[in-house]
C-alpha cells in the first residue's frame, strides 16, 4: 500500500489539504481564524460606534434606538461563534440566518460564514444560503433605509457585493478541489505502480521457478538414475562404479554451475560492464542433450527431419531444446527403461514440430523421482508465448506423447 506524501511545510496548508492526519487546525488555520475573528470584532466595534455617535456624515442606517443594543449583542455572538465555523459551518449559518434581517454589526461575521459554507460544503447548500441573503436584503433595507440611495440601487449594490464574495469562495473551492484531485490521482498512480511492481516480482519468481525446473530437473534426474544403479549393483565391477561416480560428479558439477548461472542471470542488474552470459541452448544442442540421457542408460532414438537447422531462430530453438529436455526428464522419471523417441521436423514457413514419445509403463507411471509437477505447465506457457501449440497425453497406441508446434517465419 502506498502512503500519502507529507508536504515539506504542512503548517502552511489548510487542515483539509494536509494528508495522513486527523482533521484539526494547522498553524495556518489558527492564524486565519484569529485574523478573521479580529476583523469581525473590529467591524462590530466600528459599526456600534457609528450607531451610537449618529454622525450625519458617517453614521450607518442604524434604524430605531431600541435596535442598537440588540444589534451589538447579535454582532458579538456572531463574531464569537466564528470559532465553530470549521466544524459546524451549516449549523452556524442556520443559527445566524435571522441576523441578516436587521444586524449591521454581524455583517462581517455573516459574510465569513457564507464564504465558509461555499468553500467546504456542497454547492446547493451554499447557493441556498446566498439566496437567503438576497431575499432578506429587502426587509433589511426597509428597516434601515438610505435616503441618498433608492431601493433598486441598494439592492444592486448588495447583489454585487454578494457576487464578489461568492466568486471568491468558488475560486478557492475549485482550487482546493483541484489540489485534492491531483493528490488523489498521484496516490492512485503510486498505488498502481506498487501493484505493478508486486506483479512483476511475482512474475519474476514464477520465471525463476520455471527456469530452475528446466535447467535442473534434467541434471538431477540423471543423478538419480546413476545413484540408483550404484544402489542396486553394489557388486558391479570397479570400472563401472568409477564410471558411474564420474558421471554423478560431472552431473552434480554441471547442475551447480547451471544453478549459479540461472540465479546470476535473473538477479543481476543491467550494467554495461556485466560479465558475458553463457550462450543459451539452441536446437543444435539437442544432440548433446540426447547423449547425456544415453550415457545415463536411457534408450533414445532421434528422428531429425529439420530442413534448415542452421536457420532456426534462437528463441524457437531454445524453446525446442527445453521441450525435448522436459520430455526426456519426464520419461526418466515416470517410464524408466522405456525407449524414448525424439522427432524434430519442419522448416521455414512450415514451423518446427517437436515430438517426444515413449511407451506407457506397465502398471502405470513410476514416480520414484520426486518432481514439482510444474514442468509441463512451464513448457505450455513457453510454447504459448512463442505463438505455438502444445499437446500431451496418451495416444491411440497407448504411448505417452508430448508434441509441440512452434512458428518458424520465413526471413526474406
Amino acid at each position: 500500500m502506498s502512503s500519502a506524501v507529507v508536504p515539506d511545510h504542512p503548517w502552511l496548508l489548510p487542515g483539509s489539504l494536509v494528508p495522513a492526519r486527523a482533521p484539526r487546525r494547522t498553524p495556518r488555520d489558527w492564524f486565519v481564524d484569529s485574523l478573521l475573528f479580529l476583523i469581525a470584532l473590529l467591524w462590530v466595534l466600528v459599526a456600534h460606534e457609528d450607531a451610537v455617535s449618529r454622525d450625519p456624515e458617517f453614521a450607518l442606517n442604524v434604524g430605531p434606538d431600541w435596535l442598537i443594543g440588540i444589534d451589538l449583542l447579535a454582532g458579538l455572538l456572531a463574531t464569537g461563534a466564528l470559532w465553530l465555523r470549521r466544524r459546524w459551518p451549516v449549523g452556524l449559518a442556520v443559527a445566524t440566518a435571522p441576523l441578516t434581517l436587521f444586524s449591521v454589526t454581524a455583517g462581517a461575521a455573516l459574510l465569513i460564514v457564507l464564504f465558509t459554507v461555499l468553500v467546504h460544503r456542497p454547492l446547493p447548500v451554499g447557493l441556498t444560503l446566498v439566496g437567503w441573503n438576497v431575499v432578506t436584503s429587502l426587509p433589511y433595507i426597509a428597516l434601515r433605509p438610505d435616503p441618498a440611495m433608492p431601493l433598486w440601487a441598494a439592492m444592486a449594490w448588495t447583489v454585487l457585493f454578494l457576487g464578489i464574495v461568492v466568486a471568491w469562495a468558488l475560486f478557492v473551492r475549485a482550487r482546493r478541489q483541484l489540489v485534492l484531485s491531483l493528490r488523489d490521482r498521484a496516490e492512485r498512480a503510486e498505488a498502481e505502480q506498487q501493484l505493478r511492481l508486486e506483479q512483476a516480482r511475482q512474475l519474476e519468481r514464477g520465471r525463476i521457478a520455471r527456469e530452475m525446473h528446466d535447467v535442473l530437473a534434467h541434471r538431477i534426474s540423471l543423478l538419480s538414475l546413476h545413484a540408483g544403479a550404484l544402489e542396486f549393483r553394489p557388486d558391479a565391477p570397479p570400472e563401472e562404479v568409477a564410471r558411474a561416480a564420474g558421471v554423478i560428479r560431472a552431473s552434480a558439477h554441471a547442475a551447480l554451475q547451471d544453478l549459479r548461472e540461472v540465479i546470476g542471470v535473473l538477479r543481476a542488474e543491467v550494467s554495461t560492464e556485466a560479465t558475458p552470459e553463457r550462450p543459451q541452448p539452441t536446437l543444435g544442442d539437442v544432440p548433446a542433450l540426447v547423449a547425456e540421457s544415453r550415457d545415463a542408460g536411457v534408450r533414445v532414438s532421434v528422428v531429425d527431419e529439420v530442413t534448415e537447422p542452421a536457420e532456426v531462430p534462437a528463441a524457437i530453438g531454445r524453446s525446442a531444446y527445453r521441450i525435448v529436455q522436459e520430455g526426456l526428464t519426464n520419461a526418466r522419471k515416470h517410464a524408466p527403461g522405456a525407449v524414448v523417441t525424439v522427432r524434430l521436423a519442419g522448416g521455414p514457413g512450415d514451423g518446427l514440430a517437436v515430438e517426444i514419445r515413449n511407451p506407457w509403463p506397465v502398471g502405470g507411471p513410476v514416480t520414484a523421482i520426486p518432481g514439482a509437477g510444474t514442468g509441463l505447465v512451464g513448457v505450455a506457457e513457453r510454447v504459448t508465448l512463442a505463438g505455438g501449440r502444445l499437446d500431451h497425453g496418451r495416444d491411440a497406441d497407448g504411448d505417452f506423447r508430448l508434441t509441440a508446434w512452434l512458428p518458424w517465419a520465413v526471413v526474406s
